[in-house]
């Protein structure tokens, strides 16, 4: 063990500094969910075959084709089967964006689709109405 020791002083590490020095990621690599919304027709097939319920389908009009997707990335198991399951080729997951840490949970839900559409989903809601006996 000794000699072990008096050998690690005279070597180069073998890890790498991290955050300084950054390997490629693998092509096939699960990554952050995207959604095209251009293709997609509200089938819902998505949310549906999610084993964690991070996708959440929103549809606002059907026939004009105006869809938010809400997506919780602290849910999602990165099982891919949204991507397999979307017949239109709306859903991929990105190889490169792999690092999601974060230290609160409100960058964890993203919510996908024009903004036009999305203000009055995150709009403040009238508070309920309270019944005093």
């Amino acid at each position: 063990m000794l000699v072990d020791t008096l050998r690690s002083f005279f070597q180069k590490p073998v890890t790498r500094l991290y955050p300084f020095e950054r390997n490629a990621s693998p092509e096939r690599l699960r990554g952050k969910l995207h959604w095209n919304p251009d293709n997609c027709t509200g089938c819902c097939l998505c949310a549906k075959d999610c084993p964690s319920d991070a996708i959440e389908v929103i549809t606002i009009d059907k026939k004009a084709k105006k869809f938010v997707m809400r997506y919780h990335a602290d849910r999602c198991t990165y099982c891919a089967q949204c991507v397999q399951n979307c017949r239109f080729s709306c859903i991929s997951m990105a190889s490169g964006e792999w690092e999601l840490a974060s230290t609160s949970t409100e960058p964890f839900t993203v919510y996908y689709g024009n903004e036009a559409d999305l203000e009055p989903l995150l709009g403040k809601a009238p508070p309920p109405a309270v019944d005093m006996p």
